[in-house]
């Protein structure tokens, strides 16, 4: 029996799984999101968490909550959100 708390199941559909490898391939795709396909990629092959960070270099934790948040908003669990706090007062061409 494994230790620890039970990680949600990872299944892909083939159309999430070529989303997710054409982000890891793509030029234009963020360092960010290119991340946390690989990590959703390597996390539906079954490898574990620690598994997964050690070869990404990342931390545990970090799997785990891409993990996650991939299980409960799927593709769209991926991308950024806007950041907490007042909008912008002033704009880039006024800087």
């Amino acid at each position: 029996m494994g230790r620890g708390r039970p990680k949600p199941e990872l299944k892909l559909t083939a159309a999430e799984g070529d989303q997710l490898a054409e982000w890891t391939r793509r030029h234009k795709t963020s360092q960010a999101l290119a991340l946390r396909a690989r990590i959703v990629l390597a996390c539906a092959q079954g490898q574990s968490n620690l598994d997964v960070a050690s070869r990404l270099h990342i931390s545990k934790a970090t799997v785990s909550k891409w993990r996650v948040r991939f299980v409960a908003h799927r593709l769209d669990g991926l991308l950024d959100e806007p950041r907490a706090g007042a909008p912008r007062q002033i704009g880039d061409d006024q800087v």
